[in-house]
């Protein structure tokens, strides 16, 4: 990850999916899943897994309420059985063909994948397949029978709430932008658009898109801005404007979300709702083809979204409509094949260790609902190193703030670098103060955050207390995958079957001020 100060910082206690993870309120719009929320996708592919009943305690302790599998994994699902965490079950590839072809067999698979564990492990939705027009477009005629022998297999269970769905790729949808003018593949429109889009507005089911403005910045060629693909605030001179309709887009998601409702529309369907099955930023990448995979662009851009999501004010041309959205995802799966940063889109490494921070800070009602009141006081990322290094010999000083952690020898000495200490600084005179109103400013210069910052051996002053209950610290033991053998997602390649149709026409460090 080069040497980026970010990428050694310790992650969030995820802080951030505690309310985040937590219901968008229902008057955002109904997603086909009740409320509409913010959730994690959880891989496989990686050599080192934590255990199911690990990774149960680890999605409590960071107060992840929704998570997305790839497959429908017994043992995860048993030991998240009254965690209160809600699970998008899937259907690997390499299973269509057997369910597309008897109903018998989508029978058995509800039986040993969704009535053993729920309610006790809520089932928010299956998604069946994975991309199936870009991964395995043979398998695309079995696609649409495997729904339906799902969904009627569910309703003879008294289960038909659960909603089924398919995710797929945005190259679907072509001629993106401006978005009034989007289409899906016309090829497939009559055979397999149609059916499905009547199939999930007779089932109440969301249609499912994986979207990534990452792609979409990287293959355009500078057409999209990067402050476009990060939620940053534009000028009203770079925000994109759709000449059909007049309406504003200050960030490529919610273009690529219209695109989708207008893709609908245009095949007279505007009941169907949208549920983003992924999106994310990657944290590493090669330096000379992937520069923009790096901590800080990851947690700017999830950071954003979060509170874009948040906000609840939908898009341009559905102000109603928030999606539920999966987050790509919650660890890095070093066993994936592609390009360097196909290994690294997660918040955490697979041994729970962070792998960016993400600021939150400021969100609205998200952090209003934090109930752990763990709080700290670290350097603001915009912080000069000039203003930086006055305010820490001002803590360490008159401030009286305990710094004999940052002396060289000690456990937060390295790395050497003067925000890292200026953090431990800030932190070590806000808990002394008591949290008081004030205490953490320092001439503009620090914020306060619900991201724990401590790292490796160093613990920070207000995880002290955290430390001793073992919540919220890094956990640098790993468990080997054999207990939870890691899913082959047959056809996955994200990096090459998502290549957004170019839009032309036309930490972990801790601090993502979103």
């Amino acid at each position: 990850m080069g040497a980026n100060p970010f990428t050694f910082l310790p992650l969030l206690h995820f802080l951030l999916f505690h309310p985040v993870i937590a219901a968008i309120p229902a008057s955002a719009a109904n997603t086909g899943m009740a409320e509409p929320f913010i959730g994690v996708n959880i891989g496989t592919d990686l050599t080192d897994l934590l255990p199911p009943a690990d990774l149960a305690a680890f999605l409590k302790a960071q107060q992840i309420k929704h998570v997305r599998l790839y497959d429908a994994d017994p043992g995860i699902l048993s030991a998240l059985a009254g965690a209160g965490v809600s699970v998008a079950v899937g259907v690997p590839n390499n299973q269509l063909l057997a369910l597309g072809s008897s109903p018998v067999t989508a029978d058995a698979w509800v039986a040993r994948h969704v009535i053993p564990f729920h309610p006790a492990t809520p089932i928010s939705a299956v998604a069946v397949g994975d991309e199936v027009p870009a991964a395995l477009p043979s398998a695309l005629p079995l696609l649409l029978p495997a729904l339906r022998s799902l969904s009627a297999a569910l309703a003879a269970a008294n289960l038909s709430s659960i909603p089924v769905s398919t995710p797929l790729p945005f190259s679907v949808i072509l001629d993106p932008f401006p978005p009034s003018q989007a289409y899906f593949n016309q090829t497939l429109a009559s055979s397999f658009f149609l059916p499905l889009l009547r199939f999930l507005a007779d089932t109440a089911s969301p249609l499912m898109l994986n979207l990534y403005p990452y792609y979409a910045f990287m293959q355009s060629r500078g057409a999209v801005p990067l402050d476009n693909a990060l939620f940053k605030p534009l000028s009203p001179s770079l925000e994109e404007v759709d000449p059909n309709t007049l309406l504003h887009y200050t960030n490529v998601l919610d273009a690529m979300v219209d695109a989708a409702y207008v893709s609908m529309r245009n095949l007279n369907f505007t009941g169907v709702p949208l549920l983003i099955t992924e999106t994310g930023w990657p944290h590493n990448g090669s330096r000379r083809d992937e520069p923009y995979a790096t901590p800080n662009y990851a947690s700017t851009y999830t950071s954003n979204l979060i509170r874009h999501m948040l906000d609840r004010r939908g898009t341009p041309l559905r102000p109603e409509a928030t999606p539920t959205v999966y987050i790509y995802e919650l660890f890095d799966e070093d066993l994936r094949p592609g390009p360097v940063s196909e290994a690294y889109w997660g918040l955490f490494y697979g041994n729970g260790t962070p792998a960016y921070l993400l600021n939150v800070a400021g969100a609205g009602g998200f952090l209003a609902n934090d109930t752990t009141n763990r709080t700290y006081c670290v350097a603001a990322e915009e912080a000069d190193r000039r203003s930086l290094q006055a305010a820490l010999d001002w803590a360490c000083g008159p401030g009286r703030a305990n710094c004999s952690e940052i002396q060289p020898g000690e456990s937060c000495y390295q790395p050497n670098d003067v925000r890292r200490h200026a953090s431990y600084a800030f932190d070590s005179y806000y808990q002394m103060q008591g949290k008081a109103a004030g205490s953490c400013f320092f001439q503009g210069v620090a914020m306060i955050t619900t991201t724990n910052p401590s790292h490796g051996k160093c613990i920070f002053p207000g995880s002290k207390q955290m430390s001793a209950t073992g919540a919220g610290t890094n956990k640098t033991e790993s468990s080997k995958a054999a207990v939870v053998s890691p899913t082959s997602r047959l056809g996955k390649g994200r990096w090459y079957q998502r290549m957004v149709p170019v839009m032309l026409n036309l930490m972990l460090v801790v601090s993502v001020s979103i």
